[in-house]
This record gives structure tokens, C-alpha cells and sequence, in this order.
């Protein structure tokens, strides 16, 4: 494992990249209404990075283990896909669908990475009740994620919040970024406290958090992205980038 200490002056830059991710995503979110397709989503985002002369991070990615490169800036999952899903034109939002967006961009070099959930239209008090308790789920466990504290702290705090309630993916996790898109170390997101990778001021790590209204198990659609609970129940997804400090750490994306 090899763990990136962030100097001073890349932490300048990841809060930079942070908060224009910050306000591109809040922008995104609030295009999300019934009617409009994922790909026009995605289209805008690509619009907002490129005005802010950054790059989008997951456009032409190729993670490890992929044939083909990620084809698009954003990635919209919609009701039982967790996360990865595509953009398309023919997918069209309509009323009582819940959408998770996950963006990540390149500022002067540096990656950050973000993610929410959003109901379209009016949602159902159980989908409203999903959302809120995974968006709760990433507080907690940025809470939990201070120096000298460990990965393990942080999932220990967000599957003892869950509680059995939901689902947990455990194939998915957070990890640490800045450098690349994703670096060491490994943040899942449930874990016994004092176990896995010690947390050090200056390591910048994405936590997110990844809850399911039925069975936590998984599968890849036939596009090799869009992962999607093997049930089709509903699932939520919340992501900030932090940085590690000595006391409570700082929330890299946020307006």
C-alpha cells in the first residue's frame, strides 16, 4: 500500500478543485427533474468543467480489469443501479425515481470526487428515508476519519449507524485520491474499529457510502459499468472528498 501525504500546496489546490466541484454538482443536481434524460445531465457537467478550465476525471478512465474506457463525465445511477451507470439519452427521468450523480474532476493536476443522491420529483417517504440516512452515513463517518484514528474506524462508525437497516455494499469503497482518481488506501464501509490503514494529517481520502433498500449483493450490467442490486431494490450513494487532519477533518467539496 502506498499512501500519498499531501503537501501544502496540493491541499490549496485539491480545496480549489473542491469547491468549484462543489458548486458544478449543486448545479447538476438542481437540473434533475422529470423529463430529462441522463445524457443531457451529463452534457451540462461537461459544459460546467469545461468553463472552469478543469477536466472531467472519469471521462475515457479506464479502470483496472476494463476493456473499454468510461465513456462519459458523470456517472447516473438511477433507482436499483448503485453506482457507475452510464448517461444515455433514452434514459428519462420521471417522477418518483431517485438518481445518484458522482462526479469527479482534474484542477491544476489534482482529482477530487463527490457524489449525492437526488429524488425526482416527489419521491416515497421509504426512498426520502434512504437518501437522508446514507447522506447521515457520510457524516458519520467523515466524523469518525481524524488523525491517528484508522480505515477501519470509519467503517466501523457507518455500519454501526446502519444497524442492519439497510444493506451495505461490500464490494465498493471509498479510497484515498488526489493524485490519481483512485489511490490507497481502501475505505469500506463497514469494519472493526483499530483495524486497516492508519490515518495521517495530510492524506486526502473519498468516503462514500453505498446503502440498499433490500439484498446488498450486486451485478454488473451487460455495459460493464452500471453496478445494480441483484434484487432491484433502491439504492443510495454520498461522497465527499476530506482531508485528514489532526482533529476533525475538512470537507474538500463543499460550496
Amino acid at each position: 500500500m502506498a499512501i500519498i501525504i499531501k503537501t501544502p500546496e496540493e491541499i490549496e489546490i485539491l480545496r480549489e478543485g473542491g469547491k468549484i466541484l462543489a458548486e458544478i454538482l449543486a448545479k447538476v443536481a438542481e437540473k434533475v427533474k422529470p423529463g430529462i434524460s441522463t445524457w443531457e445531465l451529463d452534457q451540462y457537467a461537461y459544459k460546467l468543467i469545461r468553463e472552469q478550465d478543469g477536466d472531467p476525471a472519469f471521462l475515457d478512465y479506464r479502470p483496472e480489469g476494463h476493456q473499454k474506457p468510461y465513456p462519459a463525465s458523470l456517472c447516473s445511477s438511477v433507482n436499483s443501479e448503485i453506482v457507475h451507470g452510464i448517461p444515455k439519452r433514452g434514459i428519462i427521468l420521471k417522477e418518483g425515481d431517485i438518481i445518484s450523480i458522482d462526479l469527479g474532476i482534474k484542477h491544476k493536476g489534482l482529482f477530487t470526487d463527490h457524489a449525492m443522491t437526488v429524488g425526482v420529483g416527489t419521491i416515497s417517504k421509504r426512498d426520502q428515508a434512504l437518501m437522508d440516512d446514507t447522506r447521515e452515513a457520510l457524516e458519520i463517518g467523515i466524523w469518525a476519519a481524524r488523525g491517528g484514528a484508522t480505515t477501519g474506524d470509519i467503517g466501523h462508525a457507518i455500519e454501526s449507524f446502519v444497524h442492519k437497516r439497510y444493506g451495505i455494499v461490500r464490494e465498493l469503497s471509498g479510497h484515498g485520491v488526489g493524485k490519481k482518481i483512485h489511490e490507497d488506501p481502501y475505505i469500506p464501509n463497514y469494519g472493526k474499529a483499530g483495524r486497516g490503514a492508519k490515518l495521517v494529517p495530510g492524506m486526502v481520502v473519498a468516503i462514500e457510502p453505498m446503502l440498499t433498500q433490500g439484498n446488498p449483493n450486486i451485478y454488473v450490467a451487460d455495459d460493464g459499468y452500471t453496478v445494480k442490486t441483484i434484487d432491484g431494490g433502491r439504492a443510495a450513494h454520498f461522497e465527499h472528498t476530506i482531508l485528514i487532519t489532526e482533529g476533525d477533518a475538512e470537507i474538500l467539496t463543499k460550496i
